[in-house]
């Protein structure tokens, strides 16, 4: 039987998905007992807002999005995650 490695306690979702993506999981986790789940209760956790900009911004924002083929209001989100999350880690330095 092969001794597995102590998975690691991670501050924070960030720090957990670059463990992974430097470190071979099968070291850590016996996937042959890995069993299929499916949460079929699972709820959206997004929140719908009413938001107002400026509309020579809103055809920028529009304009960077169909140049990346994506949709305003996800180039938008991915935006916003990406500011609050530079912010954030700028504030607990």
């Amino acid at each position: 039987m092969k001794i597995l490695k102590k998975i690691p306690e991670f501050k924070n979702e960030q720090e957990e998905a670059e463990f992974w993506r430097t470190h071979d999981s099968t070291e850590y986790l016996d996937w042959s007992k890995a069993k299929k789940t499916i949460f079929p209760n699972l709820k959206t956790t997004t929140e719908s807002i009413s938001l107002r900009l400026p509309s020579p911004l809103l055809a920028r924002i529009k304009q960077l999005a169909n140049e990346k083929d994506v949709p305003y209001q996800s180039l938008m989100k991915v935006y916003l995650s990406e500011r609050v999350e530079r912010d954030l880690s700028a504030h607990h330095r």
